[in-house]
């Protein structure tokens, strides 16, 4: 379904209220890339910090594909979904291997950790390409100017927005389009109280014609939230301490963790460590994930003597811990036992 109002308007919007960000300011497809894996799933305005100490630390690909996984991990620290970072190392070295970063969408697609959508923004801001993103914002939009009310998450609806998204782009101005696509749903047609009184579309849109701007897009009902209780403690002894690396299957995977318990019984840490002093620091620490709630009790554990640890704990000195990439909640609990 062709449209030249809506991609004319939208082009023109763009123009003279898109966002002027870093990355918008060079073609370099390292520099665009890094910026939309920081941002799959991260505020611009936390991402932005992020992409700048990346491009001071690995300015090039190859310093990223070169660097050690944990340093990776570290500065990634505090952004969350993991499993981004550890992607990113890993499609580095693809890029480094092929000897160039690939310029085709099929080429971008095939990196660890890219999908369609990324593909599609990165192809068209660096290297001009005629591929439609649809993200959150997308779906916003379209559903409410052309009053699509498929529930969003389905096949059925991804083919249609994708289908929509490409008729309406315009092949020469794909990277103008697609960026404009993308602010109008983040600046215009938010989520929450868009605006509608302001609205350079207000006069097409359907979902304002039909009184349905609050009930478009369709989304599928949320997963339900899981509580997990954890026990996490700071072992110290003779200046050093003890951490392993969380394996795979679970939250923070490859990141390195404190000695750790889930669902522990109150007085278990003393009656397992019995010569050692046991100090209770903060109780039920909540932490929130996107389909999890953690509740952690920090402790601290003073010993002279090393204690039997379960398999997999390695001793590290405490001076040392900046070098690992570990989760936030590792970190708070070193706030906690003044080790920060």
């Amino acid at each position: 379904m062709k449209d030249p109002v809506f991609t004319r308007t939208i082009l023109r919007w763009f123009t003279e209220n898109g966002r002027d960000l870093p990355w918008r300011r060079t073609r370099d497809p390292y520099a665009i890339w890094l910026s939309e894996i920081i941002l799959q799933q991260t505020r611009i305005a936390q991402g932005t910090a992020y992409w700048e100490r990346f491009m001071e630390a690995f300015p090039t690909v190859g310093d990223l594909a070169s660097a050690p996984e944990d340093a990776v991990m570290r500065l990634w620290e505090g952004l969350g979904y993991y499993s981004r970072a550890r992607n990113l190392h890993a499609a580095a070295r693809q890029i480094v291997a092929q000897g160039r970063f690939p310029d085709t969408y099929e080429g971008i697609l095939a990196l660890k950790g890219v999908g369609p959508y990324t593909a599609a923004a990165i192809g068209s801001i660096a290297f001009g390409l005629p591929a439609a993103v649809v993200d959150g914002n997308v779906y916003r939009v379209l559903a409410r100017y052309f009053g699509i009310a498929e529930e969003i998450g389905t096949t059925a609806a991804a083919k249609t927005f994708r289908t929509l998204a490409e008729d309406l782009l315009p092949p020469e101005e794909a990277s103008a389009f697609n960026q404009g696509m993308m602010d109008f749903g983040a600046l215009q047609c938010t989520p929450v109280s868009p605006g509608c009184g302001s609205c350079p579309l207000a006069e097409g849109c359907e979902a304002l014609r039909t009184g349905r701007v609050a009930l478009l897009p369709v989304k599928k009902r949320p997963v339900a939230v899981k509580t997990r209780r954890l026990t996490y403690v700071h072992v110290r002894c003779d200046g050093r301490t003890a951490i392993r690396r969380r394996g795979s299957g679970d939250i923070w995977q490859g990141l390195w963790e404190p000695l750790a318990y889930e669902d522990a019984p109150d007085g278990f840490l003393q009656a397992a460590f019995p010569e050692a002093r046991i100090t209770l620091l903060r109780k039920a620490v909540r932490h929130v994930l996107t389909h999890r709630i953690l509740l952690c009790d920090f402790y601290l554990m003073e010993t002279q003597t090393p204690p039997a640890l379960p398999d997999g704990y390695v001793w590290v000195a405490e001076k040392d811990l900046d070098g690992y990439g570990k989760p936030r909640l590792f970190e708070l609990l070193l706030e906690a036992a003044g080790g920060r």
